[in-house]
Order: C-alpha cells, then sequence, then structure tokens
C-alpha cells in the first residue's frame, strides 16, 4: 500500500517513510506511526507522520 491516503494510516502501524532530508537520495526509514501530521485526507507525496523515535518524513509504503 502506498501512504497516500490519510484513512490507511493510524498510529501504530509500521511504515517506510522519506525524511526531507532523504527526499534526493531517495533513502526510506522504517518506523512505527505516532502521529499524523497531515490533515487533508490525501496527498500526493504521501501523508506527513511523526514516528515513535521522533523522525518526521512522509509515508511511502504501508508494512502492517
Amino acid at each position: 500500500m502506498n501512504g497516500r491516503n490519510r484513512k490507511d494510516i493510524m498510529p501504530g502501524i509500521e511504515v517506510n517513510i522519506i525524511l526531507k532530508a532523504d527526499q534526493r537520495s531517495g533513502k526510506l526509514t522504517k518506523g512505527i506511526v505516532k502521529d499524523i501530521l497531515t490533515n487533508s485526507s490525501t496527498h500526493p507525496h504521501g501523508i506527513k507522520v511523526r514516528l515513535t523515535d521522533g523522525q518526521v518524513g512522509r509515508v511511502q509504503e504501508i508494512l502492517s
């Protein structure tokens, strides 16, 4: 699943995100969602989330 729909993402699921600093390289970071930061129902680049370790990025794929 891609991370473009807010309804697919909820706190506690495992996702791969792309951090702002890694947008050029495309490096993904795996983590557990703590907070959903995007208010709109969809976003073309992925829903922005905060992981449990505090990192913020856009969801690229949902793992669980």
